[in-house]
């Protein structure tokens, strides 16, 4: 048994005492204020005085409970001397230290002890001491902070969302957060992972806080994962098949320093893209974040979600850090392996920053592939999380240099993986440096760009882009087919959290990000955007039912498209973030979600809903293959028939604006059948008509979409839709899509 001293007196409350005992090997330092004692901590300390300590074990890695009690491991491989620090949990000041001894408490690179009959009631984190010298060894140790664990599963700070934690009178802590111990008790019930058909996924992109935290919500636990459950049954009333939350690992949101010009009011980081701890889930956004309740609340979301039968994905960033450059917080990494965890330059030592953020993840240092294969792992074992988007994921193929490696790198690593290999893994295909869409191996599903800025210009009214939408209609065969990929490769989407919303898209000429404090210079400027006739809010009918007539001229291009499409949460009911498209420090009605329209405008709220419901009960628009028939009208049986102004006749031309095409659904993969669908597309600022094609023999071709018509008639059902008559042209108003059906008469 350890003892961890005697009592002591001390009236000036100024000095701190110490005791020091030897066992086995281990120093064991406590620093108490006597007479500032709090009956949690003498209660902490009694626990403490009954521990026992043995050498521990290399692996696992972060903080396990086992029966004797509590393994403790970390790697420092520079490090000259490591203690633990242990916390009573809730009190930034620490009850213990133990310094561990390198002949007993270290294998390898990896340290480690056991402390027996320790619980989850502890809070703990490390102390490294070696060279402080960034410019020569690039080493950044620095004994006085506190270090989180990078294989901590949850961290005790940051509670509450945007309230910096208070340490002592006066004074807040911005960074430092304690680790929590977490025991893996929860009752799953049989969940498991859902594994759904990529090539029949939708995806629906949301923020966490962002999407309930407004009282317009009408849920009950605001900005939280208890908040979102409350949203299933409108998600599943949606029709969408997987929700993609964004960052969902501890960050800080207070991190952000600018304020906001127009109000004065401190900015935030709303976003997440700035990982502290890469186990922990985010514990602001618990109902209950204490007490590591965030894992518990998060395993309860994801558990409320498949048996909703809804698939869970994550964004996760592993291309940079929180610690920033040079000028940032030592947190965790930097103090821990600085020249393992990230990229520096060989003379300088500079940080490599190849995401715009300060740093870059040295991610095929073979330490840090593991660690962050560890981490995937972790999230679909335990947390049972369903995919993956990456975040600039074309970091995850560079080496130290910052260069690509011409071998395998930790894409194929992720790919091949065992545990993660019905996992859906998607990537951000680029870096600030290097776009790489169409490039990454095998189940890779990638965010495509490609497909996002051709149907903005196409239904911009850009000249020349019939072509390239033809080919992004089809599944983006010029980016995936070479290589063997599939349609499902190309993640479809017109908007996503970066940039503007889809209303603002058709509201908006140029970005409005003003209040980001940074003078209007972030944010893309290469938006394809059109305001319909007048920047901004406006009161004009007429601009606002052409606004509303390309949201959904864009939301049924997408759900006709070959690949997998992805809404942005919001844009089913017209959100807007006010011309802003980059409100990653927004935390107000700039970035929430807003409710109310869901009401104002239930009649798009309709069309995504049929429009989503349409591609689903249709296999024709989810063929496993690409369109063939894509060039040329010679295939005996084609996919797909494409035409211009006339049947049977396309226009490749640079000058058309309008595109046509008769998907056959008479031979499907393994044999299935479906209807033929003719859908026509008019890109142009004026009025066209249409030769409509015949139907297969026996059919008529029924109407079942019309962007410019009002609802109810803009969408109807397939057994209430509108007759063709083929005597006569189509017309098809500017900026229209129009969706037909083939039945029997």
């Amino acid at each position: 048994m350890i003892a961890l001293g005697s009592n002591f007196t001390d009236h000036s409350n100024l000095r701190l005492h110490s005791a020091r005992l030897e066992c086995m090997g281990f120093s064991i330092f406590r620093r108490l204020r006597t007479t500032r004692s709090t009956p949690a901590m003498s209660k902490t300390s009694k626990h403490l005085e009954r521990l026992e300590c043995k050498p521990g074990r290399p692996l696992p890695l972060g903080a396990t409970v086992t029966p004797e009690g509590v393994n403790f491991s970390v790697i420092s491989r520079n490090a000259t001397s490591l203690t633990l620090i242990l916390f009573e949990k809730e009190n930034p000041k620490p009850v213990a230290e133990i310094a561990l001894d390198p002949k007993i408490n270290r294998t390898g690179d990896i340290w480690h002890i056991l402390l027996l009959g320790a619980d989850t009631s502890l809070r703990y984190g490390y102390r490294a001491d070696g060279p402080f010298d960034p410019k020569g060894s690039g080493h950044w140790f620095k004994r006085e902070k506190v270090l989180i664990d990078p294989y901590a599963r949850a961290v005790e700070g940051g509670e509450v969302w945007g309230q910096a934690e208070k340490l002592e009178a006066g004074k807040a802590a911005s960074f430092e957060r304690r680790c929590c111990i977490v025991a893996d008790d929860f009752d799953w019930e049989g969940d498991r992972p859902l594994n759904l058909p990529f090539k029949d996924s939708i995806i629906y992109e949301l923020h966490v806080r962002g999407y309930t935290v407004d009282e317009s919500s009408g849920v009950t636990s605001r900005g939280t994962y208890k908040g979102l459950c409350e949203k299933i049954p409108y998600i599943k009333f949606l029709g969408v098949t997987a929700v993609e939350l964004m960052p969902v690992f501890e960050f800080n949101e207070l991190e952000n320093k600018r304020v906001n010009p127009k109000t004065g009011e401190r900015l935030k980081n709303f976003w997440g893209y700035s990982t502290m701890a890469y186990f922990a889930p985010k514990a602001s956004y618990a109902s209950n974040g204490w007490d590591g309740n965030q894992v518990k609340e998060f395993k309860e979301m994801v558990k409320a979600f498949h048996q909703a039968g809804l698939e869970v994905i994550i964004d996760v960033v592993f291309n940079h850090t929180a610690e920033g450059g040079s000028g940032g917080p030592v947190i965790s990494f930097r103090g821990l392996a600085n020249t393992i965890y990230y990229a520096l330059d060989a003379e300088s030592k500079d940080y490599l920053d190849l995401s715009g953020c300060g740093n870059t993840v040295n991610c095929n240092h073979p330490v840090v592939q593991e660690f962050i294969v560890d981490c995937l792992r972790y999230w679909v074992i335990e947390m049972h999380v369903d995919g993956f988007r990456f975040d600039m994921a074309a970091i995850l193929r560079r080496d130290h240099k910052g260069e690509f490696l011409p071998g395998p790198s930790l894409v194929d690593m992720i790919e091949q993986d065992p545990v993660l290999a019905r996992t859906k893994i998607i990537a951000e295909a680029w870096d600030i440096e290097a776009h790489q869409v169409g490039g990454f191996p095998g189940r890779w599903a990638e965010w495509n760009s490609h497909y996002r800025d051709d149907v903005r210009r196409f239904v911009r009214g850009d000249k020349g882009m019939v072509p390239v939408l033809a080919t992004r209609i089809g599944g983006s065969s010029d980016l995936y087919q070479s290589s063997g990929r599939l349609p499902h490769s190309s993640i479809n989407y017109v908007t996503c959290h970066d940039g503007f919303t889809l209303y603002d898209l058709v509201s908006y000429q140029k970005k409005h990000n003003e209040e980001n404090g940074e003078d209007n210079r972030d944010g893309s400027n290469h938006n394809f955007s059109s305001n319909s006739g007048v920047e901004g809010p406006t009161d004009n009918r007429l601009v606002h039912a052409l606004r509303l007539r390309r949201v959904k001229t864009f939301a049924t291009i997408l759900l006709v498209s070959h690949g997998v499409p992805m809404v942005l949460a919001g844009d089913e009911f017209g959100r807007t973030q006010q011309g802003n498209n980059n409100p990653y420090c927004q935390d107000n009605e700039i970035s929430w979600v807003n409710w109310g329209l869901a009401e104002e405008n239930a009649g798009l709220v309709r069309f995504f809903r049929k429009m989503i419901a349409l591609r689903r009960q249709h296999p024709v628009f989810r063929r496993p293959h690409f369109l063939t028939g894509a060039d040329t009208n010679h295939d005996t049986h084609p996919d797909v028939r494409w035409q211009g102004l006339k049947a049977g006749k396309p226009d490749w031309s640079e000058h058309c604006r309008v595109l046509g095409f008769v998907l056959d659904g008479s031979e499907l993969a393994e044999g299935e059948m479906d209807d033929d669908f003719l859908v026509i597309l008019n890109g142009d600022r004026s009025r066209h008509r249409f030769k409509i094609p015949r139907p297969r023999e026996g059919k008529v071709w029924f109407r079942v979409v019309d962007t410019s018509k009002p609802s109810p008639e803009d969408i109807l059902d397939e057994d209430k839709g509108k007759p063709v008559i083929l005597k006569r042209k189509y017309p098809v108003l500017p900026m229209t899509a129009l969706v037909f059906i083939s039945r029997s008469k």
